[in-house]
């Protein structure tokens, strides 16, 4: 597996629905969605890349640090990196369907297992799409998460119970789904909880709860408040509301305010192992990767995850020696200009 060949195959593979650019930072796609672009003027999405870009790291190798530890402990599993596979589900209005939504997903969670870390299946208005999901997290031995859209109380606590049958490691809600176009073309009902109708489900499950699409530091708290295992800071990949303010931007308050209380994970731009480290100084225990590794999915397939996870990781270690972080659990800010 090369990278020029997992590119020019899922070049092929999507096209007309990503053009698999140099540098995938939602300017070619603005306003396509359905599709992989952001949503209206595709601002949201590419101000994720812009609040990253905005940090710059300190190169040090004046120092002590000569190996790097990239392991994380995540719901009793240790993994091999602090980098998980996002949520992503409909290949059909989405990514154009050459792959099926049980082939796409499959690649995805046990690609990422392959490299030694856990993916999340997503939910839709096809109930294919979660149960997919569910059958690939289950032919890896549970080693997933399940994320479900914010539906009425009653199904999504029914969508809890098959999560649980599949033996996934984690279940959660992308809240940030409330306003999904997607799911509104479909007939399919979602929108905002309140703190209370929140606590309900996360109350309804043993599994740890994974409240996704936190965009404030009091919603944060609110999460946290709830019983929520992690929550995830994220805009949806800019796909819900325009101009949001990147994730980057917004991160180290959540951080500040809810680090400890509860895991706190990001998505949004990430698109290097040194995006991966700018992420963690700023307060974050570990990032989600989307967009990329649907090109590794339709270019590889889970080797093409696998190669895009690795090389991720790969990048990290070096951007970890180069500003003399010698553990991704204890990320100091300092490394940031």
């Amino acid at each position: 597996m090369d990278i020029v060949t997992m590119r020019n195959s899922a070049r092929e593979a999507l096209k007309g629905f990503c053009r698999v650019c140099p540098v995938c930072d939602g300017r070619a796609c603005s306003g396509e969605v359905p599709g992989m672009g952001g949503t209206g003027t595709g601002a949201a999405f590419k101000d994720n890349l812009e609040a990253l870009r905005r940090y710059r790291l300190n190169l040090r190798t004046l120092h002590a640090v000569k190996a790097v530890d990239t392991t994380v402990e995540f719901f009793g599993k240790t993994l091999s990196m602090p980098i998980l596979a996002a949520p992503m589900a409909g290949t059909t209005y989405n990514m154009g369907g050459k792959l099926s939504e049980a082939a796409f997903i499959s690649s995805v969670i046990s690609g990422a297992k392959d490299a030694g870390t856990f993916g999340m299946c997503g939910d839709g208005a096809d109930a294919g799409m979660y149960e997919s999901g569910l059958a690939a997290i289950a032919a890896v031995g549970g080693f997933g998460a399940a994320i479900l859209k914010p539906r009425a109380q009653a199904e999504i606590i029914t969508r809890i119970r098959m999560a649980e049958e599949a033996h996934a490691l984690a279940v959660g809600m992308d809240v940030d789904g409330a306003g999904l176009v997607t799911m509104a073309l479909k007939g399919q009902p979602v929108g905002p909880k309140t703190p209370e109708e929140l606590a309900e489900v996360i109350g309804a499950t043993p599994l740890p709860f994974i409240v996704k699409g936190v965009m404030t530091a009091d919603e944060a708290l609110v999460a946290a408040e709830a019983g929520a295992a992690a929550i995830v800071v994220s805009n949806h990949g800019g796909r819900v509301l325009d101009h949001t303010p990147g994730t980057a931007e917004v991160l180290p308050g959540i951080a500040a305010k809810v680090k400890g209380k509860t895991l706190v994970l990001v998505d949004g731009g990430v698109r290097s192992g040194a995006d991966v480290l700018k992420m963690l100084a700023l307060g974050a225990d570990a990032v989600l990767i989307g967009r990329p590794l649907v090109v590794g999915a339709f270019g590889g397939g889970a080797e093409g995850v696998a190669f895009i996870l690795n090389k991720l990781k790969a990048e990290l270690t070096s951007a970890m020696l180069l500003t003399g972080t010698a553990s991704v659990r204890a990320v100091s800010p300092d490394i940031l200009v």
